[in-house]
C-alpha cells in the first residue's frame, strides 16, 4: 500500500519530532520519505496495510496531523528503496519566504467541479504547475504548459502569461496538490484575480474520473516512474543516466541503451 499526504501547519518543534517519527517508520518496516519544515509535513510512504494503518494512528496522536487527506495506490512490490525523514526549509521548494499556504492560498475546487467545467467547456484557463519532464508524459486537455525545469521557476514563468489573463478564471493542478497551494498564492499576489486549485491534484481526479479529459500518464516520484489513468504502474521508464522519463516509443529509439544513454542524453 502506498500513501502520500501533506499539510501546511506551523511545526516549530520539527527537530524534536523527526527522530521519533523515523524510529516509528523503521519499526513498522515502512519505506519512503517524510519532509518536515517549520511550516508543514509532506510524506510518501509504502508498506503493508497494517503498517500503514499503524503509522497513521501514530501520526494522529499529534492533533496537528489529524485528518490529512491521503492519496492511496497499490503495488505488488516496494516502490521505495529506503526510509528517510528529512528536516527541510520548505516541504515544497519555492524560495519565497512570504508564501505561507497555512495563512493564504487560492480556493480549492473538487475533481467533480473541475470535470463539470470541462464537460461544459467553460471559459477557464487550465494551468499545469509541474516541471517539463512531468508535463511531457501526460496532462489535461487544453492545459497551459509553462515549460519549467523546477518549481522555483514558477514565479518567473507566469510573467510570460498575457496581461489580459489576469481577469480570467484559472484552474491550476499538479500531481497531488501541494505545489498549487503555493503557486495559487504566487498568482494572486501577482494580480491574477480568480485562481483556483484542483483539490488532491491529478491523482485525486484520476481516481474519480480516469481518462476523461486526461491524456497520457502521470509522473510519480518513486520507482514506478508513472501511473496510468487507472493509477496502475505505466510502461514509462526512466533513463538511469539523465533521469528523464521515457515513453514506450522513446524506449524503442536506437539512441536508448539501458544504463548508458537515451534520446535526451544525446540531445544534451
Amino acid at each position: 500500500m502506498n500513501i502520500a499526504g501533506y499539510r501546511f501547519v506551523d511545526l516549530p518543534d520539527r527537530n524534536n519530532i523527526r527522530d521519533p517519527m523515523l524510529e516509528q517508520c523503521l519499526k513498522l518496516n515502512l519505506k519512503g520519505s517524510i519532509l518536515l519544515s517549520q511550516n508543514g509535513i509532506n510524506f510518501y510512504l509504502a508498506g503493508t496495510q497494517p503498517s500503514v494503518d499503524a503509522f497513521l494512528q501514530y501520526l494522529e496522536l499529534d492533533e496537528r496531523f489529524i485528518g490529512i487527506d491521503l492519496k492511496t495506490s497499490y503495488t505488488d512490490y516496494q516502490p521505495f528503496r529506503r526510509m528517510l525523514v528529512k528536516r527541510k526549509r520548505e516541504i515544497i521548494s519555492l524560495g519565497l519566504d512570504d508564501i505561507r499556504p497555512s495563512d493564504f492560498t487560492g480556493p480549492h475546487i473538487s475533481p467533480t467541479e473541475f470535470k463539470r467545467m470541462l464537460d461544459d467547456d467553460e471559459d477557464i484557463v487550465i494551468l499545469d504547475t509541474r516541471n517539463d519532464y512531468e508535463t511531457r508524459i501526460g496532462s489535461f486537455e487544453g492545459a497551459i504548459d509553462l515549460d519549467i525545469q523546477s518549481f522555483r521557476n514558477f514565479p518567473e514563468a507566469i510573467e510570460t502569461l498575457p496581461e489580459e489573463y489576469k481577469s480570467k478564471t484559472f484552474v491550476m493542478y499538479c500531481t497531488g496538490g501541494i505545489r498549487c497551494e503555493k503557486a495559487s498564492a504566487v498568482m494572486l499576489n501577482a494580480g491574477f484575480e480568480d485562481v483556483r486549485q484542483l483539490d488532491g491534484g491529478i491523482l485525486a481526479y484520476l481516481q474519480e474520473y480516469g481518462e476523461l479529459h486526461w491524456n497520457g500518464d502521470c509522473f510519480v516520484f518513486d520507482q514506478r516512474v508513472a501511473v496510468d489513468h487507472n493509477l496502475r504502474e505505466s510502461k514509462v521508464e526512466m533513463c538511469f543516466k539523465c533521469r528523464e522519463p521515457l515513453s514506450q516509443d522513446q524506449q524503442q529509439s536506437p539512441d536508448y541503451i539501458v544504463g548508458e544513454h537515451c534520446p535526451y542524453c544525446i540531445s544534451k
